[in-house]
């Protein structure tokens, strides 16, 4: 809209005031003026209308009005020449009179004819976008209903099982939320992904927990851009520890997908030439070498960078720098975080909410935290918290430095316990999903809480928007491994979390934590290692490491070690063998390849251990003579590791794991067989064996598992029988077979089960039939499986009252291949 445009309504003003003026002064312009006057009348609320609606118009009705707004400041000097005009000057007022006849006349035109046409047009316009947003809510009401229809639930031991398609559960819960202040934003950087050309990599900058990844999330999901891309949109986590060669091969592998539907084996010769558009997101990015490496210039592929950083116009063709939200947007997301409403509630203290407001200088992330933690609280908690927030003087002029010391305000009023759970998890790297399991492994040990516990724990910092469960808590049951559960963190809280637990001299600090990936062991630490560390949690972070890399520490108080790193070959520490607290080991390998693990043996003499965690790495062979037995070791997890297995092997887990009560081996697709000693681990009482491809049999003597309650067999597709002695099992609960497609039926045998109350058996098309023998199950309450199979459940539902059965519904889920 042109400027005048803007400035019409005023004019418009100005010259009436000045007409009746006239209308009293000059009695040749009276009736001219008057008939001027009636029409500006007329027409100012529409001018004032235009003006403040914020529209843009087309080009032919944006000239007609840029011509009624000459016509206008035409009348405003014309008024001015006539309330300047002497009296005895006929023959000037008189050539003014029929000026100002023509200039009422060319309104009155404007009035009985454009005008209509105007609100014709505008009625036609309103209609199409009525049409469009019927269509869009049509669309959108579809989409919820098929991702509803997705979610599928079947109980299974008290619980409920969900299967998430299509559905990220990070924007589920921003969902929730209100996108306050991020229409102009929205607006800007879709007008430059999608209506410039020249514009190939655009970017949205802004200090951190300000909404960058709220608004690329909108970007992406808006249905405009889904429909310019043709739903050809990757978004990417990049973060300050990236795998740049992993994240190549994504983009790589999708930009291949969009244009030779996937086929990846291309040169870029052929993809250099135009590909059907694509929008790629990074978010998170922290480094211009990692950004450039990122960027692939493909003819009809638009990238959009999120950072906290400005990155040079060499590289960025333009940029949107996210603001604060203004005063009404705050208090607007603010109120809903702490009052579930979008304005102040009726009754409350305006001037104390607007001034915790204000302390929170207009960051969207403290806003939600902040609110959070004043939610159902007293007037006097509110109270303390605005003067606590005053208190809280910036220590340097980083505004996300000011930032921590406020959000510390809701840390400070958690129980101590959830205080220490929230600041353990700034241990984990950033921008990596933390499973549950692995939680659970160090709050037992280190926080004296059972699994239940855990639970509570976390929904409450959910609730205070201090996390995020990727899953929902209800897939926890008793029976379900909880690694299928997550939690994931903003990059801010982590940063807040490290901050509180750094305040200590490095050698003091309850955890000693790298708060970013190196290549080696940092140097603080190298500087203050002729003193002990008095830290309970290590968590290093770093790349290959060799035996050279590491240095003599001493821990004397480390109960949890946290080994997260990305290459091919990982030395072991050391001291670790030094570590007489230690009680739980967490060894992550987020490369691309399956890491071989050196030093292993540093391990004998951790007496006190009571959990492993090993993933995505290569557990070679070990020989029984130099291998010591961990008295304590209650809990192993092996997640997409190798496992060196001989069939005739002559290690006894029994004699290294004496205490072992819970074995999980997820995604180790190489092996086929597991040991027999493994049966002569009496303490065992859940083994769960998923996603193993290779397996095809469980041991002979597999009956010798006196305590064991729950057996989980999932998706094992060459397992066909279940193991020989299984009657023994009179402590068996729950038994899992489901996706085993090659099982051929359920033995004879299982009705010896007595205390079996669970059997899932979904997905295992051979079975075709039961054995007589089920109806021996008197304790069977629950069984899910395939409809093939239910009528003959059915009518066991005579001979074992109290027995429910769920039949599944086909789910055909392909979210892993994104993990």
């Amino acid at each position: 809209m042109a400027v005048t445009d803007f400035f019409a309504g005023e004019i418009a003003t100005e010259l009436l005031k000045m007409l009746i003026t006239i209308t009293r002064k000059a009695c040749f312009c009276r009736n001219s003026a008057e008939q001027l006057r009636i029409s500006i009348n007329q027409l100012l609320p529409i001018i004032n209308e235009i003006k403040y609606s914020g529209v843009e118009l087309n080009v032919t009705r944006q000239t007609q009005l840029d011509q009624l707004s000459r016509d206008l400041q035409h009348g405003y000097d014309l008024a001015v020449k006539v309330l300047n005009s002497r009296r005895w000057n006929m023959y000037k007022n008189l050539q003014l009179s029929r000026k100002m006849e023509k200039l009422e006349k060319k309104i009155s035109r404007f009035m009985q004819g454009l005008l209509p046409a105007h609100v014709l047009a505008d009625v036609h316009h309103v209609r199409v976008e009525q049409t469009e947003r019927f269509d869009r809510l049509e669309g959108s009401t579809r989409r919820l209903e098929q991702q509803l229809g997705s979610l599928q639930i079947g109980s299974i031991g008290g619980g409920e099982r969900w299967s998430l398609k299509k559905m990220d559960v990070d924007d589920i819960h921003e969902d929730s939320l209100m996108k306050v202040g991020m229409e102009l934003g929205k607006t800007k950087v879709k007008d430059m992904i999608l209506d410039r050309d020249d514009l190939v990599v655009v970017g949205i900058n802004g200090i951190g927990g300000s909404g960058k990844t709220t608004l690329a999330r909108e970007i992406r999901r808006d249905d405009d851009v889904r429909s310019f891309f043709s739903n050809n949109i990757l978004f990417l986590t990049v973060s300050q520890s990236p795998n740049v060669d992993e994240l190549r091969q994504k983009i790589w592998q999708f930009l291949s997908d969009v244009k030779f539907n996937g086929c990846s084996e291309i040169g870029y010769n052929y993809l250099s030439t135009v590909t059907p558009p694509a929008l790629v997101v990074l978010d998170d990015v922290w480094a211009l070498p990692v950004l450039q490496q990122l960027i692939f210039k493909v003819p009809g592929c638009k990238t959009l960078v999120v950072s906290r950083i400005k990155f040079p116009s060499s590289v960025l063709n333009s940029s949107y720098e996210l603001e604060l939200l203004r005063e009404e947007d705050a208090v607007s997301l603010f109120c809903h975080t702490a009052f579930g409403k979008t304005s102040i509630p009726p009754g409350a203290d305006e001037n104390l909410i607007k001034q915790v407001v204000e302390k929170c200088k207009g960051l969207p992330l403290a806003l939600k935290v902040i609110g959070a933690s004043l939610r159902e609280q007293s007037e006097k908690s509110w109270i303390g918290a605005k003067n606590r927030l005053s208190l809280g003087q910036p220590i340097c002029d980083s505004h996300e430095t000011e930032l921590l010391n406020r959000m510390k305000l809701s840390i400070d009023c958690l129980s101590p316990k959830v205080r220490s759970c929230f600041l353990d998890l700034g241990s984990f790297p950033e921008d990596k999903k933390i499973p549950l399991d692995v939680l659970i492994n160090i709050w037992t040990e280190l926080r004296d809480i059972d699994e239940e516990e855990v639970f509570i724990i976390l929904g409450e910092l959910s609730t205070k928007n201090l996390l995020t469960l990727v899953k929902n808590s209800k897939a926890g049951d008793m029976y379900r491994s909880c690694y299928e559960i997550s939690v994931s963190q903003h990059d801010v809280l982590r940063d807040l979390a490290i901050h509180m637990s750094s305040l200590e001299s490095v050698n003091h600090r309850e955890r000693l934590v790298m708060a970013r990936r190196e290549d080696g062991v940092p140097k603080e630490w190298d500087r203050n290692a002729d003193q002990p560390f008095l830290a309970r949690i290590v968590s290093v972070r770093t790349g290959e490491m060799r035996e050279k890399d590491w240095f003599k520490m001493e821990f004397p108080k480390a109960e949890v070690l946290i080994l997260n790193f990305d290459s091919s070959d990982y030395f072991l520490p050391p001291f670790i063998e030094n570590m007489s607290k230690l009680r739980a080991i967490v060894l992550i390998n987020y490369g691309t390849k399956t890491a071989e693990i050196h030093n292993l043996s540093v391990l004998g003499n951790s007496t006190n251990l009571r959990s492993l965690w090993f993933e995505k790495v290569s557990i070679p062979q070990l020989p029984q003579k130099t291998t010591s037995p961990l008295p304590n070791l209650r809990k192993i997890s092996l997640l997409l590791c190798k496992i060196n297995l001989k069939e005739k092997s002559e290690l006894d887990l029994s004699h290294i794991f004496p205490c072992l009560t819970e074995l999980t081996m997820d995604h180790c697709i190489e092996m086929s067989i597991l040991p027999s000693s493994i049966c002569r681990v009496k303490s065992l009482k859940r083994l769960s064996i998923t996603s193993c491809e290779s397996l095809e049999e469980l041991p002979f003597d597999f009956g010798k598992l006196l305590l064991l309650q729950i057996l989980r067999i999932y998706a094992c597709p060459k397992l066909k029988k279940l193991p020989f002695g299984i009657k023994d099992l009179k402590c068996l609960k729950h038994i899992d077979i489901s996706q085993c497609v090659n099982l051929h039926c359920l033995n004879e045998e299982i009705g010896g089960c007595l205390s079996l109350e669970e059997i899932d058996m979904r997905e295992c098309p051979q079975i075709k039939s039961l054995p007589k023998s089920v109806s021996g199950l008197r304790s069977l309450r629950r069984v899910h499986c395939d409809g093939e199979v239910s009528w003959h459940w059915v009518e066991m539902e005579k001979e074992l009252p109290g027995l429910c059965v769920e039949v599944a519904e086909q789910c055909f889920d392909l979210d892993w291949l994104t993990e």
